[in-house]
């Protein structure tokens, strides 16, 4: 098959990334998306990215392709900047993953014992803990320390991949509301949308986020994704000077180029609702004067939400639709859409520079169809 013209199914930061990457293989590329560019869960992220400290159960295919995704990102980030002219705010300050009590200390020392294999994870407790982090509440008894993660300013870096795709010549078609129809045979792919018209082209790449689990009878098969509210507020200008991103086993905090300090996420199922409660922001700011006495009865000066695409295994679904070869599914990313961008567009690349073949091999956990295959497997025994 060849593929020489792609529609992109969702203008957050997955569709915008593949996109931009599918642009700069010269492939003509539009992207159709149902709102406004970046303003789902992409524009309401804190951009961090951290596989060490978000993904500890062991060095599964998840971690694996997250901390390849973090080791494409200087590169990555360069050629988005280069090609937008705007700067994203990527920052590598390292991160701190703080204990609280003893019994956190085991799977502390389990989690440093497997991540050292994979890059420079440290130890830290007392005086070298208090070093690193001076403003952490005394509760915070150790930590791992990962120099290597770092975090990118999510709207910002939204923001300059749209830009990079407009000056590469990717049509944006903002406001298109709902996928209403899809064709797809051995000779193209054609998306009809209630509010843009209708668009055709040789490939498509289907990045519709939190929404892609209600386009299961236009894809054809099951798709288990569903919205997740994800609560966040920031302190604009914090009394505490926070050196790296900070997790706790409730919270995590940000100081972004700004000065101010990000803390999330609260997660709850709303179904598409985005509004903001009080219960969400307020575990938050109980969590933060715990873990930083200075900001004890400080109240955040910004809160908002996002809807995060989750899957039955939190695991994104990368590789082309079965039975229709020509839709590259990239969506279900949840927690880690920043983080994988550069992975999920490199694939997407990797997949139209072969003509709309086969996924990439590493891509297998992650197939589209594994819920079904998974399901049939289970439905034998």
């Amino acid at each position: 098959m060849s593929a020489a013209s792609v529609l992109i199914v969702g203008g957050g930061i997955i569709g915008l990334s593949s996109a931009f990457e599918a642009a700069s293989r010269g492939f003509a590329v539009t992207v159709l998306e149902r709102g406004e560019f970046g303003g789902q869960a992409s524009g309401a992220a804190a951009g961090m990215l951290a596989p060490y400290s978000e993904n500890g159960e062991g060095p599964d295919a998840f971690f694996r392709l997250c901390l390849e995704s973090l080791r494409l990102y200087p590169e990555w980030v360069s050629r988005v900047e280069y090609a937008s002219g705007r700067k994203v705010e990527w920052l590598r300050t390292g991160s701190l993953h703080a204990a609280l009590h003893e019994a956190d200390l085991l799977p502390l020392r389990t989690r440093e014992a497997w991540q050292r294999r994979f890059g420079a994870v440290e130890y830290a407790d007392g005086d070298a803990l208090r070093g690193l982090e001076p403003a952490l509440h005394g509760r915070a008894i150790a930590a791992l320390y990962c120099p290597e993660e770092s975090h990118v300013h999510a709207p910002k870096l939204v923001s300059a991949l749209e830009q990079a795709c407009r000056n590469l010549g990717v049509r944006l078609v903002p406001r298109a509301g709902e996928v209403a129809a899809l064709d797809a045979d051995g000779q193209g792919v054609r998306v009809a949308t209630s509010a843009a018209g209708a668009y055709a082209a040789d490939a498509a790449v289907w990045c519709a986020g939190a929404w892609s689990g209600t386009h299961e009878a236009l894809l054809g098969i099951p798709v288990p994704v569903h919205p997740i509210r994800g609560q966040i507020c920031a302190y604009e200008t914090p009394p505490v000077d926070v050196r790296h991103m900070v997790f706790s086993s409730q919270a995590y905090w940000v100081r972004k180029a700004d000065g101010s300090l990000v803390c999330g996420a609260s997660e709850d199922v709303s179904g598409f609702d985005r509004s903001v409660t009080e219960a969400g922001i307020g575990r938050l700011v109980r969590w933060s004067g715990r873990m930083f006495p200075s900001l004890a009865g400080t109240v955040p000066d910004r809160r908002w939400a996002g809807l995060r695409p989750a899957t039955l295994d939190g695991w994104p679904l990368l590789g082309p639709l079965p039975g229709r070869s020509r839709i590259f599914a990239a969506t279900g990313h949840y927690r880690n859409g920043i983080l994988l961008s550069p992975v999920t567009a490199a694939a997407v690349g990797e997949w139209l520079g072969e003509g709309g073949g086969s996924a990439p091999a590493r891509l297998a956990p992650f197939a589209p169809d594994r819920f079904v295959r998974l399901g049939n497997a289970e439905a034998a025994r």
